[in-house]
């Protein structure tokens, strides 16, 4: 899927995913999407519930080679 910006959150547990996602969305405009590559299995749900609360939208989501990958469309 085509990306504006991918950051890479291997290793990193929560709540620094959401954090730098949240970082990552603040220097982007509205309609772009960031690609995110993420190790911490409580990812899914939590992406998931910060899209909700935060009006962004997640294009998708999916899991290879033991790691969660998402995409975000910033509102």
């Amino acid at each position: 899927m085509h990306h504006d910006r991918s950051v890479d959150l291997s290793g990193l547990n929560c709540p620094l995913p959401i954090l730098r996602a949240k970082k990552a969305l603040a220097d982007m405009t509205s309609g772009q999407v960031l690609h995110l590559i993420c190790t911490d299995p409580a990812t899914p749900t939590d992406f998931s519930a910060f899209c909700e609360q935060t009006g962004h939208q997640l294009l998708e989501q999916r899991s290879e080679d033991g790691k969660f990958l998402f995409w975000l469309q910033r509102r």
